[in-house]
């Protein structure tokens, strides 16, 4: 599967923040059951691989990946830990060449014009747009759809129920991702129909 092809998966990208591994398996099957596949760990907490490694061997039906790849030994890791695809905030040379030598679809972090050209003369051209609302959000989105129309975006950052479909109605954007469907009220509180009802609502959000 390519980059494509994985965001066209669900239109939207949870951004997951994992604490505790054993909860993993049960979040992420409440997320499946709400229509949302692709699932982003991001690399920010101790128990991420760990969260990744139980998803991938226990949710056949979810596509895990890491989030926050920041680094080649970022990247192997999650590889080792099972990870399907990687994500990163942004992009350097050294990341660039980890990402194409994996194997795995790989979206880079852009924030402006001249990031996502250099982005798309390294071979990437599905970016994540971060962070997203902070730099100019679907204003940019509108204006980069000129001068690169062959560019496409998730992005993330400031997201969430009230302008993700806003998002999505833009011809460059494939998904979203955001923080929205796992809040950290109902992690801690382990509410998987909660959890299962939020991911209903975001996978029904449609292409207009």
């Amino acid at each position: 599967m390519d980059a494509l092809n994985l965001l066209r998966q669900s239109p939207v990208m949870p951004v997951i923040v994992v604490n505790d591994a054993a909860v993993a398996v049960d979040l992420a099957r409440a997320l499946v059951a709400g229509g949302i596949r692709t699932l982003e760990i991001t690399l920010r907490t101790k128990a991420a691989l760990a969260a990744m490694r139980r998803i991938r061997d226990e949710v056949p039906d979810a596509l895990v990946g890491a989030g926050t790849v920041r680094t080649r030994a970022h990247l192997e890791a999650a590889l080792d830990a099972g990870a399907q695809f990687g994500l990163s905030p942004g992009l350097t040379p050294e990341l660039a060449a980890a990402a194409r030598a994996s194997g795995v679809p790989f979206i880079p972090g852009v924030a402006t014009a001249s990031e996502a050209m250099r982005a798309q003369d390294e071979g990437f051209d599905i970016l994540k747009l971060f962070p997203a609302e902070a730099v100019g959000g679907i204003k940019l989105l509108k204006a980069l759809a000129g001068p690169l129309p062959e560019l496409r975006f998730c992005p993330t950052g400031g997201i969430d129920a009230s302008n993700a479909g806003n998002y999505l109605a833009l011809p460059n954007v494939l998904a979203v991702g955001g923080s929205w469907l796992t809040p950290e009220a109902a992690l801690a509180a382990q509410d998987w129909d909660k959890i299962t009802a939020l991911a209903l609502e975001a996978s029904q959000l449609a292409k207009r």
